[in-house]
């Protein structure tokens, strides 16, 4: 899918290098690539000095591998140190920048054309369709996810390599069909490489290398070396331990999944190909582009992308959609209309056979072979684009992860802070350079929390298991947190919010521009065109003896009764060795004349032929079928779909006048209509013209024959799911395909529309060269907008039906060409349908995913559920997109439910807020855990003491890693709130919560630290500067650890959030049972004078029992304190009105939808009355690029230039 937005970095090179693309010349030193494709990138040309490498290394050795660490990390800083920018022609190297902000390094490759390779000069120019040759036996490339990128020397630009899906003519094709000779394999072989998907899976050693160098391990090495030489050997030895198991663990996780995904996208198989007119067995790795493949008659894998030229192919495209359906595949269309048509794997996709899908069976006519020219191999195609989609995820920009950064980098601030005040200490105190270099880098090592990246994960690893047991799989766990903050939902309709099969309520014929009653036992409908329609108009096939299809096609042919077969050759030669499948009534007998040529026969019964489909289009938004029946001289066309395109194509004569009426009472119940209707064909047309006639000669001037009438019910769970998302204020857009009608009827029935709203149906016609644009709004309940162009509307106006009141609920429902009118023609206006707006109905793949954009560029957070294969671009589009199939996992979209209907929804909702909140809290606890621990330090650093060995094992091992383990195991909360839970670490409650825990903490400690030295058999420590460990087992360290223990296990309480998130801590058994038996087993050290363990932790026993119980009393008052702070005190508003006047902030809109909401608000012509007119704008097309300016403001900066005309009728003057 083509992005929908502009590029702003083309827009920036554009502004420095002149109009059009004349940034492109050889001296160019960047460029843009794949410009307005999902994967741009900018590439900027770099050249490697002998004199900055040098200096590189040299400064490598001097800071002792730590430059050469950080431009391991860094690969983008590497290049800038060591090179320097060149034009791209001269470039050896190219730095690549993403559209996600991301660098990326890539060196350029030369390849050399040996005499073994038999390519010349011109073999390229005629592959490639350009020179790309910058001597006379090599051209220049560079790799770039998987792809290879190849130098243009007469553009001055790097170009993706294509095969034969750019640039190549329908007819071109067709010439290919003998195949090409070994030779020419060989040589394109040579360019294109082997077809093979290959997924490169590390050795154990390399993965164990990498994952070492892993910034949190570096950090631990450091650590655990500073721990050595401070002489903590058994706290070091069990990190290391820790650290070697993580590591292990991490690594055979990463090598298994690597397996895991090479194996599932591994292939071997022989596929036949033809080769100078005759058919070879070959290994699938060595097709390339301009093959010609024989597809066998049972099916066969696809292990490349080839477009279907002969023959029809039943195809399942699971593994790409989620679409179980089987899809009918047709040749591409060889006609003189069409044989300059470029090529297109997408707009094409009918006629295009993908990798990775399954051709179930072939429909060949008699002895013909179905065939296919290969036209992308590799990691070039489809199956290949999804496996790199995994290789290389989009980059989600998740605050949780940037602001945890941020808190990293401030307590690399604080840890500085620590290290000088460390250092003036003890140096003051007369100490070592080696103890207060020691200490001073122990200080950071307790300061900053490595582990709290990792940390982040758990809630979401144990939220990705729950959802698993519930049949719910997600490819893209870091999208799991995202779930949680979802603003809007958009549901498609058919098979999502309705069943998948439809019901047939009766077909409505008419005969002479009149239409009759409906009919409901279609049994009972003569033998006539109508009912020739149902029984031919339709791509049903049989596989293995039942009939497959579309849902919709199934219900309407079995309730004709009639029976489909597809011939055998034997049968199909009888119909000239042309006709693929047969339909029926019952009790027919076959009976063909096979010595009659020409397809002349004899007649028992009634027969008729389907010659040819022209296969449902979403963008045509019909289908229609080419049919011989039985006996007549002449064939026929029956075409079947939406009821405006139909009535678009059939001739005005066969229109009944009340067309409009019956179909607006049909769709207002809820029911889908589709139209049907036909012609007969010129008797002078053949059979194997009728195989190549284009769709646009037959299409035309048809005969309306009436209108079959669908019931699609909701499914049970879908109106219960929707008053659940609406009751939590969580936004319901429906997108679907469906009319317009049908869709706000069931919109009504789900809930998604109350009773009293009003639904106001926008319906925008783009300029047609005499008409300027206009909008117009209507009652859905009481109108239905134009349906036909000519109807008359007011010139650069916008014409308002609505009643006075009319400030009251509303929601905007618009079709497809409406949505696209407004975003080409009328684009700030845009941000306001997108915010009022609930129905979008007609909407093509495409534009459910600009939906999806346009919501996510007011800062929504959006969510996406569908079931087919034209949702697949939304699903990826959204924040959480989820798709109702039965695989575990698709590739379709981050989320994938087993569950048929919508209760996945709230599921992942609530798993996601449930996952965001643990991270939340989890990312506190470790904040405070440091914190903590700093203070402590600080303290006893003061008296020239520190922790012991095993107060800090018994600290991180057995409070600290039992927390972070089982704190994130809190399950979600069976309701789903109205309130939201925070998005981002840098908000007020959060920031106000760590502070004054971090605040209480540290004066907690400070207080039991004075009151111990009140106390009258208090002996402060007296430094022993020859030993120091006998420092540590003093009454200051025994008590900055006990009240410390108890810290640790407050906060892990205080921060375990509990409803309306997640259930209650004493529903999370084992994390409430491990604090429960940690704080019995630490009130136990305070209260229980055991030798034994004293002397282990290095506690000295107090004299005076008493003073035992006043360390209890300290840490129940810390905990009230605490307890108090989380629930008392930070989610009271006041406290950030409070807060916020003291940091001296505005009160403005959290988010920009919030902005449009208060504009539309403050608007008293929006929506506009009856008879006004709305403001328009001159340029509607350049006000879409507000700059960062509201649509308000946009509309405002027009008013003075627009009017109302003499007559008073809302028309303005301004002319487009």
């Amino acid at each position: 899918m083509r992005s929908s937005r502009p590029s702003k970095r083309l827009s920036r090179l554009g502004s420095n290098s002149g109009p059009g693309v004349a940034y492109h010349r050889t001296q160019s030193v960047r460029t843009v690539l794949n410009e307005g494709e999902d994967d741009e990138i900018e590439c900027i040309g770099y050249k490697r000095s002998v004199l900055r490498v040098v200096l590189c290394y040299i400064g490598m050795i001097w800071t002792a591998g730590i430059l050469w660490l950080i431009f391991y990390w860094r690969a983008d800083w590497k290049l800038k140190c060591m090179a320097y920018q060149v034009c791209l022609s001269e470039a050896t190297w190219v730095l690549i920048k993403d559209g996600y902000t991301q660098n990326h390094v890539s060196k350029v490759q030369r390849l050399t054309i040996d005499k073994d390779s038999g390519l010349t000069r011109e073999d390229i120019k005629l592959m490639l369709r350009k020179d790309v040759l910058v001597n006379s036996h090599e051209f220049r490339f560079f790799r770039y996810q998987k792809l290879k990128y190849i130098w243009n020397p007469t553009d001055g630009v790097f170009s993706k390599l294509r095969a034969l899906d750019d640039g190549v003519k329908s007819y071109e094709f067709f010439q290919q069909l003998q195949g090409l000779s070994e030779d020419e394999q060989r040589k394109r072989r040579f360019l294109y490489g082997e077809n093979v998907i290959n997924i490169r899976v590390r050795s154990y050693f390399v993965l164990l290398i990498q994952e070492a160098l892993h910034p949190f391990y570096v950090f631990q090495l450091f650590s655990v070396c500073v721990w050595f030489a401070a002489e903590y050997y058994a706290y070091a030895a069990c990190i290391i331990l820790m650290s070697a198991v993580s590591v292990v663990l991490s690594v055979v996780l990463a090598r298994s999944q690597s397996v895991m995904l090479r194996d599932m996208v591994a292939s071997s198989h022989m596929v036949q190909i033809s080769r100078s007119g005759e058919e070879f067995m070959v290994d699938e790795k060595k097709l390339v582009p301009g093959d010609v493949l024989v597809i066998p008659p049972n099916g066969c894998p696809m292990t490349c992308d080839a477009v279907l030229l002969t023959g029809n192919c039943i195809v399942n495209e699971s593994m790409l959609t989620g679409e179980s359906v089987p899809i009918t595949k047709t040749p591409l269309p060889n006609n003189e209309q069409e044989a300059n048509v470029i090529y297109s794997p997408e707009e094409h996709k009918r006629h295009t056979l993908y990798c990775g899908t399954q051709v179930i069976q072939t429909r060949y006519y008699g002895s013909e072979l179905v065939k296919a020219v290969v036209v992308r191999t590799g990691f070039s195609t489809a199956k290949g684009t999804l496996v790199r989609a995994i290789l290389y995820p989009k980059p989600m920009d998740i605050k949780l992860y940037r602001d945890a950064l941020k808190f990293i980098s401030v307590m690399f601030g604080i840890a500085a802070i620590g290290f000088i005040y460390t250092i003036i200490v003890l140096a003051l105190q007369d100490a070592t350079a080696r103890e207060i270099v020691l200490k001073a880098l122990d200080i950071i090592t307790i300061a900053v929390p490595p582990a709290l990246p990792a940390a982040l994960t758990i809630g979401i690893v144990y939220a990705q298991n729950r959802l698993k047991r519930k049949s719910i799989y997600c490819i893209s766990p870091s999208r799991i947190n995202l779930c949680g903050t979802l603003d809007v939902v958009c549901f498609d309709k058919t098979g999502t919010l309705t069943e998948d099969g439809l019901d047939l309520m009766g077909v409505v014929p008419a005969e002479n521009a009149r239409f009759s009653k409906m009919v409901t036992n279609i049994q009972q409908l003569p033998f006539d065109n109508l009912l020739v329609a149902m029984t031919t108009c339709h791509s049903l096939t049989r596989i293995q003896g039942e009939l497959n299809g579309d849902p919709l096609d199934v219900k309407m042919f079995d309730a004709t009764n009639w029976t489909l077969e597809e011939p055998t050759e034997t049968e199909s030669s009888n119909f000239d060795m042309l006709m693929p499948t047969i339909v029926k009534p019952p009790g027919t007998v076959q009976n063909y004349n096979e010595t009659v040529p020409n397809s002349d026969f004899k007649q028992v019964g009634t027969e008729v032929g389907i010659v040819r489909q022209f296969p449902f289009s979403s963008s045509l938004q019909r289908m229609s079928v080419i049919t011989r029946t039985l006996g007549e001289d002449h064939m026929a066309v029956y075409s079947k779909g939406a009821p405006e395109k139909i009535l678009s194509l059939c001739s005005t004569k066969s229109i009944p006048e009340d067309f409009h009426k019956m179909l607006v009472g049909y769709t207002k119940q809820g029911f889908r209509v589709l139209a049907i209707a036909w012609k007969p064909l010129d008797p002078s047309l053949q059979w194997h013209k009728a195989l190549k006639v284009p769709r646009d000669d037959v299409e035309n001037d048809l005969q309306l024959l009436g209108l079959l009438v669908m019931q699609n019910k909701l499914k049970p769970e879908t109106t219960p799911v929707i008053k659940e998302l609406i009751a939590a204020q969580i936004r319901i857009v429906m997108v679907t395909g469906d009319n317009m009608l049908t869709a706000v009827n069931v919109a009504r029935k789900c809930g998604i529309l109350q009773p009293h709203d009003r639904v106001i149906m926008v319906e925008a016609l783009p300029p047609d060269g005499i008409k300027v644009e206009n909008i117009t709004w209507t009652y859905a309940e009481t109108d239905i907008p134009p349906e036909s162009p000519s109807q008359e509307t007011s010139l650069n106006a916008i014409i308002v039906q609505m009643e006075a009141n009319h400030k009251t609920n509303y929601h905007f429902a618009m079709g497809g060409k409406s949505f696209a009118a407004i975003r080409d023609h009328y684009p700030y206006l845009m941000p306001r349908f997108a915010v009022s707006g609930t129905v979008f109905a007609r909407m093509s793949p495409n534009q459910k995913a600009q939906l999806v954009e346009s919501l996510q560029e007011l800062e929504y957070s959006v969510g996406m559920c569908g079931d087919g294969a034209n949702d697949t671009g939304a699903l990826k589009t959204a924040h959480a997109g989820i798709s109702l199939s039965e695989a575990e996992a698709s590739v379709a979209s981050p989320f994938t439910s087993k569950i048929p209907n919508i209760t996945c929804v709230p599921e992942v909702i609530r798993e996601g807020r449930a996952a965001l909140v643990t991270s939340f809290s989890m990312f506190k606890y470790m904040a405070l855990y440091s914190v903590i621990q700093f203070v402590s330090v600080m303290i006893l650093y003061s008296i020239q003491s520190n922790l012991g060995d095993f107060m800090f094992m018994y600290i991180d091992l057995c409070i600290i890693t039992v927390v972070a383990i089982f704190m994130g195991r809190s399950e979600a909360y069976a309701k789903i709130v109205t309130r939201k839970p925070l998005s981002q670490l840098m908000t007020t409650p959060i920031l106000a919560s760590l502070i004054l825990q971090i605040t209480v903490q540290a004066l907690v400690q400070t207080t039991a630290f004075f009151v111990l030295k009140l106390q009258s058999w208090f002996e402060p420590l007296v430094p022993n500067e020859e030993d120091y460990y006998a420092n540590i087992k003093c009454y200051e360290t025994t008590t900055i650890f006990l009240v410390s223990c108890f810290q640790y296990l407050i906060v892990a309480v205080a921060f375990s959030t509990g409803k309306p998130y997640t259930k209650p801590i004493y529903r999370n058994y084992l994390y409430s049972g491990a604090l429960v038996v940690l704080t019995i087993f630490t009130t136990i050290v305070v209260l229980v004078p055991w030798d034994k363990l004293e002397n282990l932790l290095e506690l000295r026993s107090y004299p005076v029992y008493a003073f035992r119980g006043v360390i209890i009393g300290i840490a129940v008052g810390n905990l009230v304190i605490s307890l108090l702070i989380e629930f008392g005190v930070v989610p009271r508003y006041w406290l950030k009105y409070i807060l916020e006047c003291m940091w001296c902030r505005e009160t403005k809109p959290s988010r920009k939808f919030n902005a449009v909401e208060i504009e539309m608000e403050n608007d008293p012509e929006w929506p506009p009355l009856e008879g006004a007119s709305y403001p328009t704008v001159e340029h509607p097309a350049e006000a879409g690029e507000d700059n960062g300016n509201s649509s308000k403001e946009l509309l405002s900066n027009q008013e003075t230039q627009t009017g109302v005309n003499e007559k008073g009728d809302g028309v303005s003057s301004t002319q487009f």
